[in-house]
Formats: C-alpha cells, sequence, structure tokens
C-alpha cells in the first residue's frame, strides 16, 4: 500500500478521510470546517499528513503529526494526533502501516519519540499501539484547559 507525505493537491482526498475521523470522535459531518483546516495546516507548514492509498489511488486513511519539543529531554517530539482509517479499508494493515510510517519518519527527523492518545475505550487502537511497541504512560497525568468555556 503506498503512503506518500500528503501536499496540497491531496485536499479532495484528504477531505472525506479527516470528516469521517471528525465523526468518529462524535462531531457533526461538516466537508467545509474539514477543507478549511486542512488547508490551513497546508498553508502553515505547521503540520505534516500522510496519506494511505490503495495501488489504484484510492485513499484509504491517513496519520497527522504536530511537531512538539520537550525541554527536560531537550529534543523534538512529534504527537501523532489523528489516525484514521476508513471503514472498508479497516483490518487490512493501512492502520499499522501508517503508524510505522510516522515513526520512521520522526526517527528520520531526530524525534526522540511519538507521542498519542487515544479514547479508553478505543480497545482496537490501544492493542495496535502496544503492539507497535508504546508503551502506556502511567506516570503522568494529562490536563487540557478548555479555552472556549474560559472567560475573559
Amino acid at each position: 500500500m503506498p503512503i506518500l507525505r500528503a501536499t496540497p493537491d491531496h485536499l479532495d482526498a484528504l477531505v472525506p478521510l479527516f470528516d469521517g475521523y471528525r465523526v468518529f470522535y462524535g462531531q457533526e459531518s461538516d466537508l467545509a470546517r474539514a477543507r478549511n483546516f486542512l488547508q490551513e495546516r497546508f498553508e502553515r507548514q505547521d503540520t505534516v499528513l500522510f496519506l494511505a492509498t490503495s495501488d489504484a489511488g484510492d485513499p484509504q486513511g491517513f496519520t497527522h503529526l504536530f511537531p512538539m519539543f520537550t525541554s527536560v529531554g531537550t529534543a523534538r517530539v512529534w504527537l501523532l494526533n489523528d489516525l484514521y482509517v476508513s471503514s472498508n479499508h479497516r483490518r487490512l494493515g493501512v492502520a499499522r502501516g501508517l503508524m510505522e510510517h510516522a515513526a520512521d519518519f520522526a526517527k528520520a527527523d531526530g524525534a526522540r519519540s511519538l507521542e498519542l492518545a487515544t479514547l479508553k475505550g478505543n480497545h482496537g487502537a490501544k492493542a495496535l499501539y502496544l503492539d507497535l511497541g508504546y508503551q502506556l504512560d502511567e506516570e503522568y497525568h494529562h490536563f487540557a484547559l478548555d479555552l472556549a468555556n474560559r472567560g475573559s
């Protein structure tokens, strides 16, 4: 299965996948919003997207990486923020291929680690991550502040 680094030329292939990813996480389908978000990522060059396709070029899935740094480790870290495979391409090795491609990219970039999070109930994804050598962080609690609901 070909996996390539996505460019703005791949927007038409990425948008339905990205929209499906958002719907999987409980958001309303919104193709325009998906397109705008991805277009902005390409314009700002602030993320890396990999697209898996069939040999015929049909889009199957994607992974989306965001750069970060560790101050303590004084090194680059990549956040694997999004992984999605369309429902008709699951259980065919697409997710594994995307994950391995992302790890190879991060290592070649000199990153110290590749990090991710998933829903506690996403057992299939958790099994894949553990099988690929990811370790569950049991030392740190991760927090988030919803700024949309924060007063001024």
